[in-house]
């Protein structure tokens, strides 16, 4: 008896060691999609907005078409999940052209933010494109001041003030290299402000769809292509008139492919949330936007001072203290106060569903993350507002 009681203790021990490795190859499974997908996106826009071998200079009209392609793959997976609903768990997408109209106020600062972040990433590098769009947390503190009368602890607020300084030390070293753009600077600024007033416009709409992501995700863009007409019409119609049918069937393949990692972002950015935590997903941001930058340095063989380096580190710090920060505040509100539709399963894995309590916590982080921007890392925040109300320091 005794024999047999050790027996089950030692299959219960190692029933919880395979279970603990199985959840430690996920997560690294899930941080190294994220980390792959997100650096991937921002380098293949790169070059479909700047590279001298892409005859289409129609930066407008290539967000609109990886809208579309976002928008078309919501469908896509909602109409999966009825063919399939014990395997794929996804909200039901039936078109309200008047939950479309609540939503337009949105719609239009997301194509805004859209538009002005890839014009960022047209006119400057990708090792500085972090360091340009890395405002969006101080114009988040500002318009959530503003707009929510939501004042920001002094810890936080320090560490903006850290944020500021590597970010006015960046744009001077990188001026004074003769690398800098300013019009690229000016459209990072904008990137920034309407990428800030993107999260809390999209807490604010998250209640017309039910608090579904996804649901919002799908209008925001549907929206969006139709209010990127009048301006791809008024600003890109001549060039898409003279160079559309040069473009090469290796442009419409990466189009394809960028529109998919827009989407997957989201996908993923999600899933990380709920396989870690909240502050998990930040730092991986934060540490995917260094990496990222190195990267973008090494590829295109850029030669950078210390100095530059120096600004850098100095903004990533402020940023991941500050996710740190906001986090440790949020984990001290009444879990209650965030009211979610426990029977919207939108925030779980599209495939790998987790139990309820898992869902909800990712919905409960991931609204924390929208509402407070913890990722400063905007080109995640960008390519995750695609698909997050459409959203990482983890931007891209």
């Amino acid at each position: 008896m005794i024999f047999h009681f050790l027996l089950l203790l030692y299959k219960g021990e190692c029933d919880a060691n395979l279970r603990e490795r199985g959840m430690i190859k996920k997560i690294i499974c899930v941080v190294s999609a994220y980390w792959f997908i997100s650096i991937s996106l921002v380098f293949i826009n790169k070059w479909l907005l700047s590279d001298k071998s892409v005859s289409l200079n129609a930066p407008i009209s290539i967000t609109w078409f990886q809208c579309a392609v976002t928008a078309f793959l919501c469908y896509l997976t909602s109409y999966a999940a009825l063919l399939l609903p014990s395997h794929v768990k996804f909200p039901q997408l039936n078109f309200s052209f008047k939950t479309s109209i609540e939503i337009l106020p949105l719609s239009i600062i997301f194509v805004s933010m859209v538009c002005f972040n890839n014009l960022c990433l047209k006119y400057l590098s990708v090792s500085f494109y972090f360091l340009a769009r890395s405002l969006t947390t101080i114009f988040n503190v500002i318009f959530t001041y503003l707009l929510l009368n939501t004042k920001t602890s002094t810890k936080a607020l320090i560490c903006c003030a850290v944020i500021i300084v590597g970010y006015c030390a960046g744009v001077i070293v990188e001026g004074n290299l003769g690398s800098l753009s300013w019009i690229g600077l000016v459209f990072g600024i904008a990137s920034s402000i309407t990428c800030a007033l993107n999260s809390i416009y999209t807490a604010k709409c998250l209640p017309k769809v039910e608090g579904s992501v996804w649901r919002l995700t799908f209008y925001n863009n549907l929206n969006s292509l139709f209010l990127s007409i009048p301006i791809i019409g008024l600003l890109e119609y001549q060039p898409i008139k003279e160079h559309l049918f040069q473009t090469s069937a290796y442009f419409w393949f990466v189009m394809i492919i960028s529109g998919i990692f827009g989407f997957a972002i989201g996908y993923i950015s999600t899933l990380q949330i709920q396989v870690t935590s909240p502050l998990t997903h930040n730092v991986s941001g934060t540490a995917k936007a260094a990496a990222q930058t190195v990267l973008a340095v090494i590829i295109y063989h850029e030669i950078k001072s210390i100095s530059w380096w120096l600004s850098n580190i100095v903004v990533l710090g402020g940023s991941a203290v500050y996710a740190a920060v906001r986090h440790v505040e949020n984990e001290k509100k009444p879990k209650g106060s965030m009211n979610f539709n426990r029977n919207d399963n939108s925030f779980a894995s599209v495939v790998v569903v987790g139990d309820d309590d898992d869902v909800n916590d990712a919905k409960r982080g991931l609204l924390n993350f929208v509402n407070n921007n913890n990722h400063n890392d905007e080109d995640d925040l960008y390519d995750k507002s695609r698909v997050l109300s459409s959203s990482k320091n983890s931007k891209v």
